[in-house]
């Protein structure tokens, strides 16, 4: 009798402990059930922001980091010394008295902008690349809804034209003066179908200085970056661009870093690094 009672006593304390031990066990489930429950709710709520979605104001790319001769990708040296630019037909090849374009260098997409210019008649100088030209248009077509006057005064120029252009300008002028107002030939700008010259009646259509100060000069200054062209010889950086305020040469680079260009108030040279004072004389 003794024994039985022993066993059933033991049967009773496991079969407590097994029950309070379910017990348990029941209501961890129970809990872990409500939690995971929670959880699904609050991620039906607040779903999962996809990737690669970007909901913050994009700013202007950032200017990239000075790169060294030995690593510039975008030049190469010819057998006399000379740097020339391997990314002639880029949108924001950067074309200076140090970088050249190819003396062969001709892009492929130029076109007539459907804009109103200075003159009459077919001439090449009217001509601008692609982008460039529509760019153009759109900035033009504000320019009338602003009731701003301007007209395009000189586009497109081959290697050849351009060197007719500084040689006259040397003998005209002196050639320090020259290298000031003009490029040399392989580095002007409108070599590269990306620039154009504008200017208004206030000024008879010619291109000076005092461009800049009249309200189509200012009107040009402050929208150009929208359309992604920027004034290319700003006032006070001659010392590094090389050249004398152009308040009526502008050029494209594509609104994104037009508009950086625009916001740090500096110039192309400045912005890719290459931020060295360049000397108004050519050897």
């Amino acid at each position: 009798m003794h024994t039985k009672f022993i066993g059933r006593g033991a049967a009773a304390i496991l079969l407590c402990i097994s029950v309070s031990a379910c017990g348990t066990n029941k209501q961890e489930a129970v809990s872990t059930g409500v939690n995971e429950q929670a959880q699904i709710k609050q991620s039906i709520q607040q779903p999962e922001k996809p990737r690669g979605e970007d909901n913050t104001r994009k700013s202007p790319p950032p200017p990239p980091a000075p790169a060294s001769k030995e690593k510039d990708k975008t030049v190469s040296i010819d057998g006399n010394g000379k740097a020339i630019v391997t990314n002639a037909s880029s949108i924001t090849v950067l074309v200076n008295k140090k970088r050249n374009l190819p003396a062969d260098y001709e892009p492929n997409d130029l076109v007539v902008p459907n804009v109103a210019f200075s003159f009459a008649g077919n001439s090449p100088k009217k001509q601008l690349r692609r982008p460039a030209a529509r760019a153009l248009e759109k900035l033009f077509a504000q320019a009338k809804k602003d009731n701003i006057d301007i007209k395009a005064v000189s586009g497109y120029r081959s290697y050849s034209t351009q060197k007719t252009i500084f040689n006259r300008n040397t003998k005209t002028k002196g050639k320090e003066v020259a290298n000031r107002t003009s490029a040399y030939p392989g580095q002007s700008e409108h070599q590269t179908g990306l620039a154009m010259d504008v200017s208004s009646a206030s000024v008879s259509y010619g291109l000076e200085q005092k461009f800049g100060d009249t309200k189509e000069g200012k009107w040009l200054a402050k929208n150009a970056p929208a359309f992604g062209f920027i004034i290319r010889y700003p006032k006070g950086k001659e010392a590094i661009t090389g050249y004398s305020y152009e308040p009526w040469h502008i050029r494209y680079v594509g609104k994104d870093l037009a508009q950086a260009v625009a916001e740090r108030s500096v110039t192309l040279e400045e912005y890719f690094g290459e931020a060295v004072p360049v000397k108004g004389k050519q050897k």
